[in-house]
């Protein structure tokens, strides 16, 4: 038996990440899908959206997490997530560098990051919680040579935050367990997840 036990608890260690274009099916029933699993959070990270259209599309996925008690993070929209009522967000470094008023503004803040400077600059500028990658190699990422558990190792040593693993992650309990054997809190799926 692994640390983690033969439980689907480990999926309070996943953190689904949107993306409508891998979707096969009716967006919002994916959605219901992911949350039935009981993840530790679902962020909506549709960043080709304008800030109209995002916000609607948050607003409906953030209704769904709530029936299922999910917390659900806004990605990059911070007036989207402001005008729905959500303290929760998650950005690229340079957002949170460039929008300082952004740590008064929500009570969780994810940053992406893809270096120890980078993961020690966020943990300064108040992020609550980090993405680290891409670990393994994806499809999101061609071409682009994947870090490795080596650089995640030393991101998750660096800093006192919760570190999340992503690229090439598999929503699988090993997955999860060897990700935490080497410092992460848990990891993101983002292609696997949209076909739950």
């Amino acid at each position: 038996m692994g640390i983690l036990g033969n439980s689907e608890d480990f999926y309070s260690r996943v953190i689904a990440v949107t993306n409508r274009h891998l979707c096969a099916g009716p967006y919002l029933e994916q959605i219901e899908r992911i949350c039935r699993r009981q993840p530790g959070a679902v962020i909506v990270r549709e960043k080709d959206m304008g800030p109209e259209d995002y916000e609607l599309l948050y607003r409906q996925v953030r209704e769904i997490c709530q029936t299922y008690g999910v917390p659900c993070i806004a990605h990059t929209y911070a007036k989207a997530a402001l005008h729905v009522g959500s303290r929760a967000i998650h950005v690229p470094l340079h957002l949170l560098k460039e929008t300082p008023k952004i740590r008064g503004q929500f009570d969780i803040i994810g940053v992406s990051i893809h270096g120890k400077e980078e993961a020690l600059l966020a943990e300064r500028l108040g992020a609550s919680y980090l993405t680290a990658g891409h670990i393994f190699a994806t499809d999101c990422k061609k071409g682009v040579a994947p870090r490795g558990v080596e650089f995640l190792e030393n991101v998750c040593e660096a800093v006192c935050l919760p570190v999340y693993a992503i690229g090439g992650m598999k929503g699988e309990i090993g997955c999860v367990e060897e990700m935490m054997a080497h410092g992460a809190r848990g990891i993101c799926v983002m292609s696997e997840c949209m076909g739950w």
